[in-house]
């Protein structure tokens, strides 16, 4: 079924003679205007303009295509304009990929405070990146980088995985196995424990293990919870572990209610990017992301 924001943005693409000055006048990306016309295209089954490097210039199917839809878009956009809540100007709508965790210990309380429309969406890191590019979302943060060569990344903070106890487990044996390093007691201790996992990922627990064990964990967690939050709740003032980046557990440990039990004898670190485009119309939105960022996990 055709969408009607590729008929909106093919007459702003005609309009304007340009895919920047089509995105200017939809407060949306260049990526996202290329993606809508090439969609409507492959749905009319013919080119609508001819490419050029500084102009846009409609072919005559492209010419036909606008006489027959040009009044009913005018018509559908004043009819928008005038159902909708009125403002006293146009407000940009920028769309970030985040694991959900990372978003709800820093960007999530100041979005009532950003003066820009804010769309988050989690998933998997190659679909966010492919979803940058594409001009679906206007920035990713990320430990992964891809090979588009349209994007690029900003590092602006080293995350460490490690092992963290809730505040009554008992971690004097653990302490001694430690400081004599005896790797087998060490293991053994741990998987006499009790353990929390997450529904959806379980590679942090997997990697640590195959750092520092050189195998993968012979153990399932005991209470397999939706998203680190949880653990960090069920964990609070409690007993049990969990293998979890040690920035989301940064409040819980200044009040006292967890502790770093571990953090391997290989440190595991990931690296975190600001994922952008190399060109955006974003630029003053993406640098106040930034900074909530840079201020809550630096």
């Amino acid at each position: 079924m055709v969408n009607f924001e590729w008929f909106r943005t093919f007459k702003a693409i005609y309009e304007t003679g340009s895919l920047t000055g089509a995105a200017e006048v939809l407060f949306i990306s260049q990526p996202g205007v290329s993606l809508h016309l090439s969609s409507l295209e492959s749905y009319v089954g013919y080119k609508l303009f001819d490419r050029s490097s500084r102009k846009m210039v409609s072919t005559e199917r492209g010419k036909v295509l606008y006489n027959y839809i040009q009044e009913a878009v005018c018509k559908l956009e004043d009819a928008e304009r005038h159902f909708h809540k009125s403002t006293e100007k146009d407000v940009p709508t920028i769309s970030i990929g985040m694991c959900f965790e990372t978003f709800q210990f820093t960007l999530e309380p100041y979005l009532p405070t950003l003066p820009f429309n804010l769309i988050i969406k989690f998933g998997e890191y190659p679909q966010m990146l492919s979803d940058l590019d594409s001009g679906i979302l206007d920035m990713i943060i990320t430990p992964q980088k891809g090979d588009y060569k349209g994007l690029e990344y900003k590092p602006f903070f080293k995350e460490k995985i490690v092992i963290v106890a809730g505040a009554k487990t008992e971690t004097k044996e653990f302490n001694s196995l430690k400081k004599i390093k005896d790797k087998t007691g060490i293991l053994n201790w741990l998987k006499t424990q009790t353990w929390y996992g997450t529904t959806g990922d379980m590679e942090h627990l997997r990697r640590f293990w195959h750092i520092n064990f050189g195998k993968r964990p012979d153990f399932k967690p005991n209470y397999i919870v939706p998203n680190m939050s949880s653990i960090l709740r069920c964990l609070s003032g409690g007993n049990g572990l969990a293998v979890i980046p040690d920035f989301l557990s940064k409040k819980e440990l200044d009040a006292g209610n967890i502790k770093v039990l571990w953090e391997g004898d290989n440190l595991i670190e990931n690296t975190l990017y600001f994922g952008t485009r190399k060109k955006s119309i974003y630029t003053e939105q993406i640098e106040l992301i930034e900074n909530i960022f840079i201020k809550e996990m630096i």
